[in-house]
C-alpha cells in the first residue's frame, strides 16, 4: 500500500539557530516586533509498506539514520 508522510525537524531547546537569528533581526529591521523566531524543514516522502504501523517504523529508521540528528534534532512524522 502506498503511504505518505510529513516529516518535520527542527532543533531541540537550546540549540543555537543561527538561521532564526537573523530572519527574526530581519524581521524587527522591517518593523516587526517578533520575539522569537525558530526554524523547521518539513519533507514530504511517499513510500510503500504494509501498514501504516510498518511506515511508520521506516520513516523513523529513515530519520534516525539521514533525516535527522537525534543528538540535536527533535522530528516529528504524520502519516496522510
Amino acid at each position: 500500500m502506498k503511504y505518505r508522510a510529513e516529516i518535520t525537524t527542527q532543533l531541540k531547546e537550546g540549540m543555537l539557530d543561527p538561521e532564526g537569528d537573523t530572519i527574526q533581526r530581519a524581521l524587527m529591521h522591517l518593523g516587526y516586533d517578533v520575539s522569537g523566531v525558530h526554524t523547521a524543514k518539513k519533507l514530504l516522502i511517499e513510500l510503500e509498506a504494509d501498514s501504516a504501523d510498518d511506515a511508520t517504523k521506516m520513516l523513523d529508521e529513515m530519520c534516525q539514520k539521514l533525516l535527522a540528528n537525534p543528538v540535536i534534532h527533535n522530528y516529528s512524522i504524520k502519516i496522510q
